[in-house]
C-alpha cells in the first residue's frame, strides 16, 4: 500500500523528460500571461510550485532574482536542474517537496506560480494555506489549472478519463470550487482569465504511459458519452477532447 504522493512521485518520476518536452505544457496564453506579469512586477524570490518539467521556471528566471523550482518527483527536479542549466538559467534551483508541507520560511517568498499541478494534490486546502503561508504580505500567486465542466455528467467524465489515465489523479475543480477554496486560505482574487487547451489523445496517454488496458476504457468512455458530454468536452473520433483551463491571479493582502 503506497501513500498519494507515493503514487504521484512515483508516476511522474520515470516521465521527467516527457514533460520537459510537452508541447501541452511548454507553451499557452497562461505562460504568456506569467511572462507579462512576473516583467511588470520583478519579484526578487519566486517559487514554481509543482513545477513538473519546470516551463514556469524557464519562463520566468529572466525577469527575477531567483526561482525556486519545487516538486515531490526527485527525477522530475533532476530533469528542470539539467535543462535549466543547458538554457544558462543559474539562478533556478530546486526543492523537493510536498504542496501540503512546503520547507520554507513564513513569507520567504515575493511571488508563488502554480501551474497545472494542483489536480493531484491529496488535500487542496492545507496546499492553498501553504502557498498563502510562504508568500509575504503584499505578495502576489498565480494559479493555473484544469477547471470541470459545470454540468454533472461532463465534470463526473473528465473525472473518469483523468483517472483511468493517471491513477495518482484527485480532482479537476470547478470554477466555483477553486474560487472558494482560494478565498479560505486567504487570497484575494484579482482577475481570472480562461483558455481552452485541446489534448490530442495518443500523446496525452503516450505521456503517462497509461497501460492499454486503460487506454481501451478511456476510448470507451469517450466513444459512449451522451451528446452533451461529447459537446462539453469536444470530443472527437480518435478520442482527442478539449479542456478548459482557468488562470487565478492573486494577492496576499497587506498588513493593515
Amino acid at each position: 500500500m503506497h501513500s498519494h504522493n507515493e503514487a504521484v512521485e512515483r508516476q511522474f518520476g520515470p516521465q521527467a523528460q516527457a514533460y520537459v518536452a510537452s508541447s501541452a505544457h511548454f507553451c499557452g496564453p497562461d505562460l504568456e500571461r506569467l511572462g507579462q506579469i512576473v516583467s511588470h512586477h520583478s519579484p526578487a524570490r519566486v517559487l514554481d510550485l509543482g513545477c513538473g518539467g519546470g516551463h514556469v521556471s524557464y519562463c520566468v528566471a529572466p525577469h527575477v532574482g531567483q526561482v525556486v523550482a519545487c516538486d515531490l518527483s526527485s527525477e522530475m527536479l533532476n530533469a528542470v536542474s539539467v535543462e535549466a542549466s543547458r538554457r544558462s538559467l543559474s539562478n533556478v534551483s530546486v526543492k523537493q517537496a510536498a504542496a501540503e508541507q512546503l520547507p520554507f520560511a513564513d513569507g520567504e517568498f515575493d511571488m508563488l506560480i502554480c501551474r497545472l499541478s494542483a489536480h493531484h494534490w491529496s488535500d487542496l486546502g492545507a496546499g492553498l494555506r501553504e502557498a498563502r503561508r510562504i508568500l509575504r504580505p503584499g505578495g502576489l500567486a498565480v494559479v493555473v489549472d484544469v477547471v470541470a465542466p459545470g454540468d454533472p455528467a461532463s465534470d463526473t467524465h473528465l473525472q473518469a478519463i483523468e483517472l483511468l489515465r493517471d491513477p495518482s489523479h484527485v480532482r479537476d475543480y470547478r470554477v466555483d470550487e477553486w474560487s472558494d477554496a482560494l478565498q479560505k486560505a486567504g487570497f484575494q482574487i484579482r482577475g481570472l482569465a480562461m483558455h481552452d487547451l485541446p489534448m490530442e489523445f495518443c500523446s496525452w496517454v503516450e505521456r503517462m504511459r497509461t497501460p492499454r488496458s486503460h487506454v481501451d476504457a478511456i476510448l470507451s468512455l469517450q466513444d459512449m458519452a451522451s451528446v452533451s458530454v461529447r459537446s462539453a468536452l469536444s470530443i472527437a473520433k480518435d478520442g482527442s477532447f478539449t479542456i478548459r483551463v482557468a488562470t487565478f491571479e492573486l494577492e496576499v493582502p497587506p498588513v493593515p
